[in-house]
């Protein structure tokens, strides 16, 4: 363990803001600060988990009373799907498949 320092990630901003919506910082945890109680190089042991399924493949999709409330898995029924590239700074939205297919219906 280690005093406490301002996370080298976020600068102690915590996370980074983008439009209307907060992410936190993955290194510090959202809270700003590493060291204590929160260092980031004593957890896990260096043993990564197995990649997590996407969001579309996930179990929760096997209940019917999720599937019946949203028509889409990919972009929950909005019809649009965001993906942000932090490395070039630019927040890209495109329009679902399933918008595509109703229009070509």
């Amino acid at each position: 363990m280690t005093d406490p320092i301002e996370c080298p990630e976020c600068g102690g901003r915590k996370g980074q803001r983008v439009g209307g919506l907060f992410l936190g910082c993955q290194f510090c945890g959202g809270l700003g600060w590493v060291g204590g109680d929160n260092e980031p190089a004593e957890r896990g042991g260096g043993l990564t988990p197995p990649p997590l399924p996407p969001a579309w493949q996930h179990r929760v999709w096997q209940d019917p009373f999720v599937s019946a409330a949203f028509p889409c898995r990919l972009c929950f029924g909005s019809g649009s799907l965001t993906h942000v590239d932090e490395r070039r700074g630019t927040l890209i939205t495109i329009a679902c498949t399933c918008v595509e297919e109703v229009n070509e219906v």
